[in-house]
């Protein structure tokens, strides 16, 4: 039951991966650990600042401003200026050798759905990887909305990216929407708009009962 301080929810927002997968951030980790490499300096030097947009290769690849085999050869180059190999190939590689979809979160997808309320998917991706991501989930049978970065040339944390998906869910007030990602630089720009925001650990538990509490599961 919800308490009478609850926010009104009417729409939620899901990232993708780390959401309905286990995080990729995780496995980029366990990956950088095993080839001797401090995991932070890995996941700056393929993934760039993640808390904000800039020209690095992998924001122009999740934009949808160059293709992945020039993305790969920039971020191999940025590797051997810090002394190692950051193959992105081999990267995306040892990340999608990770279990399949989270059934909780798809459950509570279903809840949602049966329960009328919109559900979106905002996802920064990668334009070669549409239809893999998509073939993991029914994706269009759970939720109304996608919104991809490379599609809209936008991504996580640009506020247009959220913006677009409130409108596209039919106009839904920043604070009556409720967004789940596991990176927190993402969860926070949500909040400076209003969205109410769970940040989504390795161990979901957390998160899955503050979704429960919030949208009144019992």
């Amino acid at each position: 039951m919800t308490s009478p301080n609850t926010p009104r929810i009417d729409a939620v927002l899901f990232d993708f991966g780390g959401v309905f997968t286990e995080s990729p951030f995780e496995a980029a980790k366990a990956f950088a650990l095993a080839a001797g490499v401090d995991p932070t300096i890995m996941l700056d030097t393929v993934f760039g600042p993640y808390d904000h947009d800039s020209d690095h290769p992998w924001h122009r690849l999740e934009r949808g401003e160059m293709p992945l085999g020039e993305a790969r050869e920039e971020i191999l180059e940025l590797g051997r200026g810090r002394g190692f190999e950051a193959d992105l190939f081999r990267v995306l590689s040892a990340l999608s050798s990770s279990s399949g979809p989270r059934t909780a979160f798809l459950a509570r997808a279903r809840t949602l759905k049966a329960r009328g309320i919109p559900s979106a998917v905002v996802t920064n991706n990668v334009m070669e990887f549409r239809d893999a991501w998509r073939a993991m989930v029914p994706v269009d049978e759970l939720f109304d909305v996608v919104v991809d970065s490379s599609e809209v040339g936008f991504r996580k944390p640009d506020p247009r990216i959220f913006h677009r998906a409130l409108e596209l869910l039919g106009g839904v007030a920043p604070e009556n929407a409720l967004f789940l990602d596991d990176y927190e630089g993402n969860v926070r720009a949500a909040r400076a708009l209003g969205v109410h925001g769970i940040v989504v650990a390795p161990d979901p538990t957390e998160a899955l009962a503050r979704f429960d509490e919030l949208l009144g599961i019992p």
